[in-house]
């Protein structure tokens, strides 16, 4: 199995951007986690991280080139605002789960919308890094069924 992690704005500031809410864990320990699982689970992994629309569109169609079994995603900003991530993941047809460290309907109300959401499989909130594990869980499911 081969899984891309496409991490959008802002995820690289893991760790120094609004702990309160994200906590000190920086987005190399975030890596590193998903690393643990993907090896653990036997699966290839393939992490992408921008702060650029368009490179994250371009990294959901490499996806399909590079015959990728699924797509954990965490747009950052982009859930609220991006149709066109919405459109390059119903283009490619990969399995995909959305996931977001903390509770998006829980924060301001602009915050309650996910685009993103109406062309994956699942979405996880709030839920930390054991976002990503329950992501990964959920693909895994996905292709045993």
């Amino acid at each position: 199995m081969k899984l891309l992690v496409i991490h959008g704005p802002n995820l690289n500031m893991l760790g120094i951007r609004e702990k309160k809410i994200y906590g000190a864990q920086t987005y190399e320990d975030l890596l590193e986690y998903i690393r643990q699982i993907c090896a653990r689970e036997g699966i290839e992994v393939k992490f992408y991280q921008s702060n650029h629309e368009g490179d994250l569109v371009d990294a959901i169609q490499g996806a399909y080139y590079d015959q990728m079994d699924g797509i954990i995603i965490n747009p950052g900003a982009y859930t609220h605002t991006s149709i066109a991530l919405l459109d390059a993941v119903k283009a490619v047809q990969i399995p995909t789960v959305e996931v977001h460290l903390s509770n998006i309907y829980e924060r301001e109300e602009f915050r309650h919308t996910s685009y993103i959401s109406l062309g994956c499989i699942h979405s996880y909130y709030g839920m930390g890094f054991q976002g990503y594990e329950e992501a990964v869980n959920c693909l895994k499911n996905y292709w045993n069924s």
